[in-house]
């Protein structure tokens, strides 16, 4: 990442002069990578990301194993008077095995289809759900080490602004300067403190989200520039948005959700046809049935074993059924569209962004620049009796407020790369790659 890397070079030099008041860190920086790594593991979204897929399996291999047998082992004991009547549909008995199994069922196999396109939904859904865990992972790094670098810039603010507050009280001692410069360079002094309180409240809310993150202790988490992988660069002239439309997992679970809910429309449309299962049934008969007082043959080992065909020739309720199931498919292919097209102008406008980012980091970079070339001006114009040290307070300030909007900048350049590298399906590739020293 060029850009983060200007901006460690410059802030270690005007940082040089006060490393030393820097707190000693007891603990290592936690690097880019370790931070990708652990809320990979250690966050919620990956342990419901899993329960689903299991669901979405399971419910697959429900749907299917009805092809295979379905045997159930009973007893129908019962006491008999008279005729002996059917104990829930079979015979009274001693012991009894039901088996039963689809053997030609055409509904039955959309209805698997849309299962298993269920399980390919639910893991574009959970890949959808990995890059939000890295995303949301890498943006609170990032920013929070562009927070901590403008703490630095602040802190050397604070003490200019001291400084020049310091000088100008003996002005108006002396009788060069008024009140009202002094009440400003007061209100100079409030406002830094005040951005000062603004960044070190976003820094520990960061800390805070990257420990729910990571499982980390948040008061132990500092960041590390230097592990923090280089962005590739964006070319303008690429297809982008047809890129993302084609890998976005958003746009395949919005098509593979269509795809079940028409394979489950024919499921529907299919429930009119005919259909054969496979069944058997053994049992032990009793005398105390009285079997062998109304039957001229009583046999106590019994087995059947057939199949069960069933031709529907007159069902409207089915019929609607169906209809209704291949509008809910329809109307799922139409959202499918507009996710595609979504993604397709999300990720136009964040390619055509980045440019707009990158050349607002640079005007700051340029700004900040000319503002450390004002230094210089001071410097000289007081060594020739033309300006004073107030003069080279000012130019000292200036410069490093042009500093904190180049770190800001740089972020909002970042942010905007890592949200496109998403959009066309690079995230996980560039977070998880090993940076170049």
């Amino acid at each position: 990442m060029k850009s983060r890397s200007t901006v460690i070079v410059l802030l270690a030099c005007w940082l040089a002069a006060s490393s030393s008041r820097l707190p000693a860190q007891e603990t290592p920086p936690l690097t880019f990578r370790a931070a990708i790594d652990l809320a990979l593991k250690n966050s919620p979204t990956t342990g419901i990301a899993a329960a689903d897929l299991q669901r979405a399996r399971a419910a697959y291999t429900q749907s299917r194993d009805l092809f295979l047998p379905q045997a159930m082992l009973g007893s129908g004991l019962a006491y008999s008077y008279g005729f002996p009547l059917s104990l829930e549909g079979s015979a009274p008995s001693v012991f009894n095995v039901n088996i039963q199994e689809y053997l030609f069922n055409t509904a039955q196999r959309q209805y698997v289809k849309a299962a298993r396109m269920g399980v390919d939904e639910t893991t574009s859904q959970n890949a959808e759900r990995r890059n939000d865990v890295i995303m949301e992972t890498a943006l609170c790094y990032v920013q929070l080490d562009t927070i901590q670098a403008s703490i630095q810039v602040l802190r050397e603010q604070q003490d200019m602004v001291a400084k020049l507050q310091d000088i100008v009280s003996q002005r108006v001692t002396a009788g060069l300067d008024s009140q009202v410069d002094l009440t400003r360079a007061k209100l100079a002094a409030a406002r830094i403190g005040l951005q000062m309180g603004q960044a070190q409240a976003a820094a520990d809310q960061l800390r805070q989200r990257l420990a729910q993150l990571t499982g980390l202790p948040g008061g132990a988490i500092q960041t590390a520039t230097e592990s923090i992988p280089q962005l590739p660069v964006v070319s303008q002239t690429d297809d982008l948005a047809s890129l993302a439309a084609e890998r976005s997992p958003a746009v395949k679970m919005a098509e593979q959700a269509a795809q079940s809910k028409s394979f489950r429309a024919k499921g529907e449309k299919r429930m009119l046809y005919p259909s054969v299962d496979l069944v058997a049934q053994y049992a032990v008969l009793a005398r105390y049935n009285n079997y062998d007082q109304f039957f001229n043959k009583f046999q106590r080992h019994n087995l059947t074993l057939g199949a069960a065909i069933r031709v529907p020739f007159f069902n409207p309720s089915q019929r609607a059924a169906a209809q209704a199931a291949e509008a809910d498919a329809a109307k799922a292919w139409k959202e499918a569209q507009n996710v595609k097209d979504q993604v397709s102008a999300e990720t136009l406008k964040l390619q055509r962004s980045v440019r707009g980012f990158a050349e607002a980091r640079d005007i700051s970079k340029l700004e900040h620049q000319l503002a450390e070339s004002d230094i210089e001006t001071a410097h000289a114009r007081i060594e020739s009796g033309n300006a004073t040290l107030k003069d080279e307070q000012n130019a000292r300030m200036a410069a490093q407020q042009r500093f904190a909007a180049y770190l800001d900048a740089t972020f909002q350049l970042d942010r905007a790369q890592i949200q496109l590298l998403r959009q066309i399906g690079d995230l996980e590739g560039w977070a998880l790659a090993q940076p170049k020293r």
